[in-house]
C-alpha cells in the first residue's frame, strides 16, 4: 500500500510542486453546555493548500441553528489564514447540498442515481 500512496504522490509532486509536504488536519468540534459533541468537522490542507473538507456533522436536534455554518465558517477561516484559495468536499443530495449552496458552494459535477435514487454532487469555493 505504501508503495502506491508514495508512487502517485511522487508523479503528482513531478508535475506540479506543492505548497506544504505534508497532510494538515482542521479538526473541530463544538460542544453544547454539558460538554457533549454536538457536531464537529473533518477537513485538512494537501500539497495544493487546498481546504478538503471530509466530513461536516450537526446533532440532528442542533441543526437549523447556525451551528454548522459557524462550524463550516471557522475552517474556512483558519484555511484561508494559512493560505488556501479554494475549499472543496461532495455530498449526497439527500444529505446537505442545500446547506452547503446556502454558504456559497458551488456545484461542480454530480454522479446521478448513486446510491440509487440520489445524486452524489461535488462543491467548490474561491476562499479569496
Amino acid at each position: 500500500m505504501k508503495k502506491i500512496v508514495s508512487g502517485i504522490n511522487e508523479y503528482n509532486l513531478s508535475r506540479v510542486s506543492a505548497i506544504t509536504d505534508i497532510w494538515t488536519p482542521l479538526e473541530f468540534v463544538a460542544l453544547d453546555e454539558n460538554g457533549m459533541e454536538i457536531g464537529g468537522i473533518l477537513a485538512g490542507l494537501g500539497y495544493w493548500n487546498g481546504l478538503e473538507i471530509k466530513i461536516l456533522w450537526v446533532d440532528e436536534k442542533y441543526r437549523n441553528k447556525g451551528i454548522g455554518t459557524q462550524i463550516l465558517k471557522h475552517v474556512e477561516k483558519i484555511a484561508k489564514d494559512k493560505g488556501a484559495e479554494i475549499s472543496m468536499l461532495d455530498t449526497f443530495d439527500f444529505q446537505a447540498e442545500d446547506f452547503y449552496l446556502k454558504n456559497g458552494y458551488e456545484p461542480i459535477g454530480e454522479i446521478k442515481d448513486f446510491p440509487k435514487g440520489y445524486r452524489r454532487v461535488y462543491f467548490s469555493k474561491k476562499l479569496t
